[in-house]
């Protein structure tokens, strides 16, 4: 648990709801306080969704810090089983909350007896894990409930479907893009003859999840969600997983070759046929993806050498690494996730593709870093984008926390070919293009304010002098905020608080040496 104005991962609760609301006909109920309850709204101002969030909030106020707690949660819990009807009933403190120390499970236990539904409680430590690991620990827990059920009563068919078929586990509510992606795997899928089993959380009914034993592996389209799913499933049922996201061509391309290999592995010992998909691959990189061929053009060619920063979750930061350096030519000057929990394999991934790493989830740092660095372009989060206005970077959202600008209503995946093709977009339309901001100069343009100090610094002693704001206005606007950043930067490292024409060309000769 963390105290901040803002955060990269929300508290843990939000995951589990996020869980709870992708389910069809499951219901969440919050043990919280006032304050703590804004998920509701989160999802359907954020997410465009059209139907109720399916949460209720067990309100905790000092009538309950009086009595204490079980009551009222239980007749929560008993009220919605009534009106609602939901397969699955699931309760989660909040950070706040758990404060209290209560014995949920018992509330749970006792509510069981009596509920036509199900219920469970949320197993996870608010204090240590954010949203995004609250969402993946859930996922794994409702999963593991109703097949070990299953294997308690007895209501077993472990037989394989006969067309090679596949789960996809990680798609849910609020996610970057996802639904665009879902919708593009989809497409994929179709195209390789592959059946889909069952897309679980979005869009799944807890009571077909006996059944997700049935596919032949399971595809695991992003880190943070889905994984402990996958690990349980291949730990318990011997079903392997592939946890290569299929984003960029060269991935892309490994994606499906690894699908390949599980399909004809499992061919052998059921007897069906083997299946080649090179072809597919090269029909699609070369004639559907239009991302190989832009990435020989003369406009990538002259984003050859610019240099980048990159920061969002491990999946979409390592991969945009990858996809800048590998197939754009474009640098990366510094690569970062603000998911610590899985910094090793963030690190073992960019390994060789970037100059720097930067793991943390303090925007701050983040914002020091760009600041310093000075990139041509941000690819990040909302945060990083917040970043680039004031520095006056560009900047392309490529990660979650999720905007409303990350919920278009066309068609914009990051997954698959078409995805190759908005990524290459995405990439090329968050430079400075061209003469764009010579004209911008000659013409105007929006450069007309005052000219004002862009650095994130909290100082604010530094006074320019008439002489030097004139003689900084002669340099071409495209330079002249890297040059007003340097100055001040040398002034304060000398302790200088009013900067003259002096100054400007001391701090020219000490960036020269």
């Amino acid at each position: 648990m963390k105290l901040a104005y803002w955060m990269y991962a929300g508290p843990a609760h939000i995951g589990t709801l996020r869980v709870a609301s992708s389910f069809k006909n499951v219901h969440a109920i919050m043990h919280a306080p006032l304050g703590d309850d804004y998920f509701n709204v989160m999802r359907s101002m954020l997410g465009r969704e059209r139907d109720f969030t399916a949460a209720t909030a067990s309100i905790v106020d000092r009538h309950v810090l009086a009595r204490g707690s079980q009551e009222r949660v239980v007749d929560n819990i008993l009220r919605k089983d009534k009106e609602e009807h939901p397969d699955l009933i699931i309760l989660t403190p909040t950070c706040t909350s758990s404060i209290l120390q209560e014995d949920l499970q018992n509330f749970v236990n006792r509510a069981s007896i009596i509920s036509d539904s199900d219920v469970i409680f949320a197993d996870v430590d608010h204090y240590q894990v954010n949203e995004i690991q609250a969402a993946d620990r859930t996922l794994e827990q409702v999963v593991r409930y109703y097949l070990d059920r299953c294997h308690r009563q007895e209501k077993w068919d472990r037989f394989l479907t006969d067309a090679p078929s596949v789960n996809i586990i990680g798609i849910f509510t609020l996610g970057f893009h996802n639904q665009h992606d879902c919708r593009e795997l989809r497409r994929l899928l179709r195209d390789l003859n592959i059946e889909i089993n069952q897309i679980i959380p979005e869009g799944g009914s807890v009571k077909d999840l006996k059944n997700l034993p049935k596919a032949w592996f399971n595809l695991i389209p992003y880190r943070e969600v889905g994984l402990m799913t996958a690990m349980y499933l291949n730990k318990e049922y011997g079903m392997p997983y592939i946890s290569t996201a299929p984003m960029g061509a060269v991935d892309m391309a490994e994606w499906i070759r690894q699908i390949q290999k599980n399909v004809n592995t499992l061919a052998l010992s059921l007897s069906s046929k083997r299946v080649d998909y090179e072809p597919y691959i090269d029909g699609q990189t070369r004639f559907v993806s239009q991302a190989a061929w832009f990435s020989r053009s003369i406009d990538c060619q002259n984003l050859t050498g610019k240099e980048t920063v990159v920061f969002g979750d491990t999946t979409h930061a390592a991969l945009i690494t990858k996809i800048l350096v590998r197939e754009m030519g474009i640098r990366v000057s510094c690569a970062g996730t603000y998911c610590k929990h899985d910094a090793e394999w963030f690190k073992e991934q960019i390994q060789g593709f970037c100059d720097e790493i930067l793991i943390t989830d303090d925007h701050a740092e983040v914002g020091d870093m760009i600041a310093h660095m000075e990139p041509s372009a941000i690819f990040g989060t909302q945060m990083e984008r917040h970043i680039g206005k004031r520095l006056d970077i560009p900047c392309g959202v490529i990660s979650a926390p999720v905007h409303i600008q990350n919920f278009p209503l066309g068609y914009r995946p990051f997954l698959g070919y078409e995805g190759t093709n908005q990524i290459a977009d995405l990439i090329y339309n968050s430079f400075a293009l061209g003469m764009e901001d010579h004209l911008l100069d000659i013409f105007g343009g929006h450069d007309t304010k005052e000219i004002i100090s862009k650095s994130l610094s909290t100082d604010i002693g530094l006074v320019w002098n008439p002489e030097s704001k004139l003689e900084l206005s002669k340099i071409p606007r495209f330079a002249r905020e890297k040059v007003e950043r340097n100055t001040e930067k040398f002034a304060r490292q000398k302790g200088i608080e009013t900067i003259t024409v002096e100054v400007m060309y001391a701090a020219k000769e000490a960036l020269n040496t």
